[in-house]
């Protein structure tokens, strides 16, 4: 849990992400509930939105290095997806829109590898991305 919230933070603050969504960070709208119901860490798992929307999202995994690109969570490795290209490709616009999947959504699992090797990995697909 300490790796996700070193990661969403540094996600939070770089310019080409739009949105954090992660409990742990100050400011989320759930920050206050998750800091009384999860004192330990609000888990691993959390979405993002980058700036550039659905090509941007591609992108990035495409330059990643050390995630996975795998639809499952949890795992000890880290994992991301773009659920619009891939696990949620078959829905149409207004069912994306039901479930609240947005075209620049990514969904990261964070694992157990060095924090500081995930944000470099995250860095370098961010600055290659337009």
């Amino acid at each position: 849990m300490s790796n996700a919230q070193k990661i969403a933070k540094f996600l939070n603050d770089h310019p080409k992400v739009a949105w954090v969504n992660y409990p742990g960070l100050p400011g989320n709208k759930y920050n206050e509930l998750a800091k009384k119901y999860f004192p330990k860490g609000t888990g691993s798992i959390f979405t993002i939105g980058l700036k550039g929307g659905e090509k941007a999202g591609k992108d990035l995994i495409e330059k990643l290095n050390l995630f996975s690109l795998l639809a499952n969570v949890g795992d000890a490795k880290s994992l991301i997806i773009h659920p619009v290209s891939t696990t949620h490709a078959q829905l149409n616009e207004a069912q994306l829109k039901e479930t609240g999947i947005t075209p620049d959504l990514i969904r990261l699992s964070i694992g157990i590898e060095n924090v500081d090797d995930l944000i470099a990995d995250l860095s370098q697909a961010l600055d290659s991305i337009d």
